[in-house]
């Protein structure tokens, strides 16, 4: 660090921007460390996520279960 550089901690804010970030919102995320280690760029979480989105929208929803298949599974678990 050069010395011309004055850092005059006396005067400093803590929190001074936390009542903008509050009302604005953020959009930094923290990672996990084990998720962070397979994912080292912005880039790469934002791929993931972008094919993880595609995946969701072109899946079709499970199937709900037929009415007989319900009154089969419940009378086994009578048993």
């Amino acid at each position: 660090m050069r010395p011309e550089y004055d850092f005059d901690y006396n005067k400093a804010v803590r929190g001074k921007y936390v009542h903008r970030l509050m009302k604005e919102g953020s959009n930094i995320v923290v990672l996990d460390p084990d998720v962070a280690k397979r994912f080292r760029t912005s880039a790469a979480v934002n791929e993931a996520l972008r094919k993880l989105l595609k995946a969701a929208r072109t899946t079709p929803p499970p199937a709900a279960r037929s009415d007989a298949r319900e009154r089969n599974r419940v009378r086994k678990a009578r048993r």
